[in-house]
């Protein structure tokens, strides 16, 4: 006659099978099946920026240079984005915001500071982040 801590013991050696097997199984499964692989691209066009705005440039400020406005893009138009001081760096050079025409369609190099640069003469006030060589 079996007793009940026999039947409670091939319970517990079942319980302990199913899930050895349960496990086996998704650990194969997960081998065997290849993941997917997804490759979206988004390419976008934009125009060519507005010409640039007058600012007048004001005079000189120690310890500041004048960054001047350029034309920005916020992802849906052309946004004009006034002309500013920052702060002068010692050993850096400040490089204006130009927009280029690339293989793709206009591009904005956003500027920034060059270091170990002597002056930048491309940020001068009369081009206004502009390359004119392309």
């Amino acid at each position: 006659m079996k007793t009940y801590q026999d039947i409670a013991f091939k319970g517990a050696n079942m319980k302990k099978l199913t899930l050895t097997i349960a496990l086996v199984a998704a650990t194969l499964g997960g081998i065997a099946v290849a993941p997917a692989h997804a490759q979206v691209g988004v390419s976008i066009s934009i125009g060519a920026p507005p010409p640039p705005r007058y600012e007048p440039v004001p005079p000189p400020r120690a310890g500041y240079i004048w960054a001047p406005g350029f034309w920005d893009w916020d992802g849906h138009r052309h946004v004009w984005r006034g002309g500013h001081w920052e702060t002068a760096r010692a050993g850096y050079a400040y490089r204006a915001p130009a927009w280029h025409q690339g293989p793709h369609g206009w591009e904005l190099n956003r500027g920034g500071w060059d270091h170990g640069r002597g002056p930048d003469r491309h940020d001068d006030h009369h081009d206004h982040g502009y390359d004119h060589h392309g």
